[in-house]
């Protein structure tokens, strides 16, 4: 495909209307979306790396109670002029850079929870006829560049639609949606596959490869045509990785493997992992850090070696 027709990506979809069920109570108030990984929220981390991918308009798919989503990326005005005042100029580049300029951000409502397919479809009015991005706030991508600058790399090579994936193991094919890619998956160092099918969350016997869909997508705004008919799929919700496999063949569909580590940070061991990931690369604290993983570390490995010796 020529790159005088592939259109820039502009815009990006986070679909944030979840209940974050997995981590009550913690979550009964506060947005899962607002679980601070190290220093700042699970969503400022997903909206940076969108940032760094040249993203101009950010669209939230809100739900209940999501109000201090809006409010985070917002300007606040005590705050900064109590840090400015402090002379704690350090912290009020923090605050500034997590506010959203006006005109960016955009807000709509997901009023029931039919499925991701469904939460993407709520965004149609505000994407309009263009390409756009989709980052699920779950899933952060720990790596440089950003998971979604390296696709936008791939997107302007390729047009059409880019889908970032992972390899994980055939016996938890069950859990994810899976890509066809013909065979191609077989080289782990091929970054760029053309897709040939989805299936969504397969029996390990039937996936047609190990390649996993990781929750980050670069779609073509025909997709909305599809959605729109709510066909639903797998456990009867409206299957997002459905209306992207009606998209192959007469679009270019490709995945991508990124360069990086993902973290489910949407369960508790993905959220520590996280954490700890992103915090000892923090170079303020990197070091205590990592001294306290290692000593943590050998604590549990004495006290299984005392335990052991008991038994």
């Amino acid at each position: 495909m020529s790159n005088l027709h592939i259109r820039p990506v502009r815009k990006a979809v986070f679909p944030v209307a979840g209940l974050g069920t997995r981590f009550l109570p913690a979550t009964k108030v506060m947005p899962k979306e607002m679980l601070p990984i190290n220093d700042r929220p699970l969503i400022q981390h997903v909206y940076e790396e969108a940032v760094e991918a040249g993203i101009e308009e950010f669209v939230f798919v809100t739900g209940r109670h999501k109000e201090m989503l809006e409010e985070h990326f917002d300007f606040q005005p005590e705050l900064e002029e109590t840090l400015q005042s402090r002379g704690k100029t350090a912290m009020l580049d923090k605050v500034r850079s997590s506010e959203i300029p006006a005109g960016r951000l955009f807000l709509t409502r997901q009023p029931k929870p039919l499925g991701l397919g469904h939460a993407v479809w709520c965004a149609a009015k505000l994407i309009g006829d263009e390409p756009f991005a989709v980052l699920l706030p779950d899933v952060l991508v720990h790596g440089t560049p950003g998971c979604l600058k390296q696709m936008v790399d791939v997107y302007n090579g390729t047009g059409g639609n880019v889908i970032a994936v992972e390899d994980v193991p055939r016996g938890e094919t069950f859990k994810y949606g899976i890509v066809d890619t013909g065979g191609q998956d077989a080289d782990p160092q091929l970054k760029a596959m053309p897709v040939q099918g989805l299936v969504e969350k397969p029996a390990p016997e039937d996936s047609p490869s190990t390649l996993s869909v990781i929750g980050r997508y670069i779609l073509q705004p025909e997709i909305f045509d599809h959605l729109s008919a709510f066909e639903t799929g797998a456990g009867g919700e409206i299957q997002l990785t459905d209306a992207m496999a009606k998209l192959i063949g007469p679009q270019a569909f490709t995945a991508m493997r990124f360069t990086g580590q993902s973290y489910d940070s949407g369960s508790r061991l993905g959220f520590i992992q996280a954490n700890m990931a992103y915090a000892s690369q923090d170079t303020e604290i990197a070091s205590d850090v990592r001294r306290s993983i290692i000593e943590f570390a050998n604590m549990l490995k004495e006290k299984d070696q005392t335990n052991a010796a008991a038994e």
